[in-house]
């Protein structure tokens, strides 16, 4: 077992078949397309990776790899069972993180009172937040490609803990703000790294049901933040709570996630197997594939700093996708504002019942989550069986029914918001408003990543951090757009906004292979 003598020739780092027909190219985030070259793979004329690595193989004897397609350390030969379990454990430390995202916002009026400053200053209490997820991709990609998910992922973690204390104490507004965006970078590691975590250990369908249930954590997260965190600013506990809460909530789940989550990383469950070996047998020749790969700063720089922004001057479909979805991520975030507006200034309901509502929001994401399990778990599995892939336009469909519900929703929404009309239809409003949120999202993200695969980093790097910066951004001009345009004007604002970029998935979905073909950076 210390040579790759004993390993067949067809099974490389991954556990996946070197000479399968299609790439495998799902759900997968940000950090989850590993160590393939940056390259057009059909219209380049070279050897495969896959057969490069055969050869090296076969020309190196101290090279450790899987010693067989049933290899036991092979995160895809885990029973279904464990990889479920890690999945869930996954999820709720996502859920942790992005749940802090937004609880803080439910003290902004205190805080304003007792810091002596204006809302929209404490505002930025949970824009800086938001903000600090801009920069996750550059820092947290790379690390988890270099040194696997888990030490990144509880290094980060950890340090997002710690964060809080300095919430829960602080006596000045500058405290507050700087630890928010510094709890937003380091928490935003997990948003980044459990994408390809999952993609570690799960099969393409199966991963697409394992995506629906991490994306619904990233979003049932920031709205359960006002739900909880308006009872506790209503409480005789206060706003500082709002921290103390989050800090316990990261230090339980993240106990069970440090016995539960093991490194799932291929390359370097092989380096630590290599290194165990090396040990045992004192032959310091055995290495793995990993242990070759040296760290490019210049590398890394390009590909998460530099290219992000050519792929988005130059690519068509990564800048509408991008536009679109960073409208419905600032939306989300401009919802912690105006809900507090709606329903407890002119509703005249209390921090805790006016909160109540995002439960609405929250059911709508489920919603669309179930309708993109159950089509992932049909349609695309059926065309993934009979034609060896899935077209990225077959994403589209579900962004386009969710690109329909969200407008609706809104103007439901704002026009139902007097107070003079029962309030049910304006809470069941945000349902629409959710499942229109989460389709467009989900599937925008999968149609980018299936666009681009190999190129998927640096093209998720550039969403995201445009994306962050329109979510840290929308809370800050939300209170006084509904003040001065009223709620139902300012939400069919925000309707007509949805309305205009509505043709962009159509447009794609009729004319996407076309530009795919002519694009740079598509291996199509």
């Amino acid at each position: 077992m210390t040579t790759d003598d004993r390993q067949p020739r067809s099974i490389n780092e991954s556990g996946a078949s070197n000479f399968s027909e299609k790439p495998e190219k799902e759900e997968d985030l940000p950090s989850n397309i590993e160590d393939e070259p940056e390259v057009d793979v059909e219209k380049q004329q070279s050897p495969s990776p896959a057969l490069a690595a055969a050869s090296d193989e076969e020309n190196d004897p101290n090279l450790i790899t899987w010693s067989g397609p049933d290899d036991p350390e092979n995160p895809m030969n885990w029973p279904k069972s464990k990889k479920w379990l890690v999945t869930m454990v996954l999820g709720s430390v996502t859920f942790v993180c992005t749940f802090a995202s937004s609880v803080f916002s439910t003290a902004t009026v205190i805080t304003s009172e007792k810091f002596h400053v204006s809302t929209e200053v404490m505002t930025l209490g949970t824009s800086l937040f938001v903000l600090g997820f801009a920069w996750g991709p550059i820092v947290w990609g790379p690390f988890s490609e270099l040194f696997g998910r888990k030490t990144p992922l509880f290094a980060a973690y950890f340090v997002f803990a710690i964060f809080n204390i300095p919430v829960a104490v602080a006596q000045n507004v500058e405290t507050i703000m700087i630890c928010r965006f510094l709890s937003g970078f380091f928490a935003c590691a997990p948003l980044v790294i459990v994408g390809g975590t999952l993609a570690d250990f799960w099969d393409p369908v199966d991963r697409g049901v394992a995506m629906c249930f991490f994306t619904g954590a990233t979003f049932i997260g920031p709205t359960m933040g006002p739900i909880i965190g308006g009872f506790i600013t209503q409480s005789s506990l206060g706003w500082r709570w709002t921290a103390w809460i989050t800090l316990i909530m990261t230090a339980f789940f993240g106990i069970i996630a440090v016995f539960i989550i093991p490194e799932t990383f291929a390359p370097v469950i092989l380096q630590q197997r290599a290194k165990r070996i090396r040990f045992e047998t004192k032959n310091w020749a055995i290495h793995a594939k990993h242990d070759e790969k040296e760290i490019d700063l210049k590398e890394i720089l390009t590909k998460y700093l530099t290219k992000p922004f050519v792929m988005m001057a130059q690519e068509p479909i990564l800048l509408l996708m991008t536009l679109y979805m960073a409208l419905i991520y600032g939306l989300i975030y401009l919802c912690f504002e105006a809900f507090p507006i709606s329903f407890q200034e002119q509703r005249g309901w209390n921090g805790g019942v006016g909160a109540l509502p995002f439960i609405s929001l929250m059911v709508g994401v489920i919603l669309g989550l179930i309708v993109t399990g159950y089509l992932t778990k049909t349609r695309f599995a059926r065309k993934l069986k009979q034609e060896g892939r899935v077209v990225p336009e077959e994403r589209l469909i579900p962004m386009i029914i969710g690109g329909a519900a969200l407008p609706i929703g809104l103007f439901w929404f704002g026009w139902t918001s007097s107070p003079g009309i029962s309030p049910w239809p304006q809470i069941i409003a945000a349902a629409p408003i959710g499942f229109g949120v989460i389709l467009i999202f989900l599937q925008g993200l999968n149609y980018i990543i299936d666009c681009y695969l190999w190129q998927a980093n640096s093209a998720i790097a550039a969403n995201t951090f445009v994306r962050s910066w329109v979510g840290a951004g929308f809370p800050m001009f939300a209170s006084a757009m509904f003040h001065k345009l009223g709620v139902p004007w300012a939400t069919s604002l925000l309707a007509f906004l949805c309305v205009a970029l509505f043709p962009v998935p159509v447009l794609f979905y009729i004319y996407g292979a076309k530009i795919r073909k002519m694009s740079k950076f598509s291996p199509y």
